[in-house]
């Protein structure tokens, strides 16, 4: 589901909910039909099925849903429904809430705080709010230690600039403080900190070219370094640089 092919002609918002609520209705639950519907549909095309399917029908797309799927085919439909901000407000609150909260759990916040787009970012905030009347930033200082807590309350509550604006000088500078702060181990280095929260995905690309041309390492040599620290905001810094990587590279 993670690649939409929005056909040509796209149906009406109510030919869509008549298709679903036929999907729904006899002994069985028609999976291959809901598929065909919200798996064709952008974002907005979705909205728009589940505010018609609400006005026809008196009821939720996503109650509906949730009473006929189950399993983990049932999640990921449920969470397609959803609008992208509340989908991601919803994750970040389970991997918030989560039992286990080791720091794999919590990668989902590391996800949605570095590749959304600012206003993306604001948005999964703003829905947080909404639906569990806390803000995002409470609840990890709440469910989450230090130091860990302070790199992600400043990963969820940055605002980055999202144009193709670079500065060779500060990458330059940045790249000394990096560097500085893994030779040194002080991983919760406020500078370090404020760079990998506040820089969008060009000006981090420069400064890691930076590392590399002035100090030999990649990206990959960095993460691997710091790996043998074998602490939990070591590993969180990974999976931090693990996501620029991705987006850096595209794989």
């Amino acid at each position: 589901m993670a690649t939409i092919r929005v056909p040509e002609v796209v149906p009406s918002p109510p030919e869509d909910s008549e298709k679903l609520m036929k999907a729904f209705e006899g002994l069985g639950t028609d999976e291959k039909a809901i598929i065909r519907v919200l798996g064709q549909r952008n974002a907005s095309q979705r909205k728009k099925i589940k505010e018609t399917f609400q006005q026809i029908y008196k009821k939720s797309l996503i109650d509906c849903l949730d009473s006929e799927l189950s399993g983990d085919f049932g999640r990921a439909v449920i969470l397609w429904a959803y609008d992208p901000s509340e989908r991601d407000a919803r994750l970040a609150n389970k991997a918030l809430k989560s039992r286990r909260k080791n720091i794999t759990e919590l990668q989902v916040l590391v996800e949605i705080a570095c590749a959304s787009s600012p206003h993306h970012l604001a948005a999964v905030r703003q829905a947080y709010c909404a639906l569990f009347e806390r803000s995002l930033e409470e609840d990890i200082i709440s469910n989450v230690s230090l130091p860990v807590q302070k790199v992600l309350v400043r990963l969820v509550s940055s605002y980055r600039y999202d144009k193709e604006a670079v500065d060779s000088s500060i990458a330059n500078m940045e790249a000394v403080i990096l560097h500085d702060a893994i030779r040194t181990k002080n991983l919760d280095d406020d500078d370090l900190v404020w760079i990998l929260s506040i820089r969008n995905i060009f000006q981090l690309r420069a400064t890691f070219q930076c590392y590399k041309d002035n100090y030999g390492k990649s990206i990959d040599e960095v993460q691997l370094f710091i790996t043998v620290f074998d602490n939990s905001l070591s590993l969180c810094f990974v999976l931090i640089l693990s996501t620029w990587k991705i987006l850096f590279t595209g794989h």
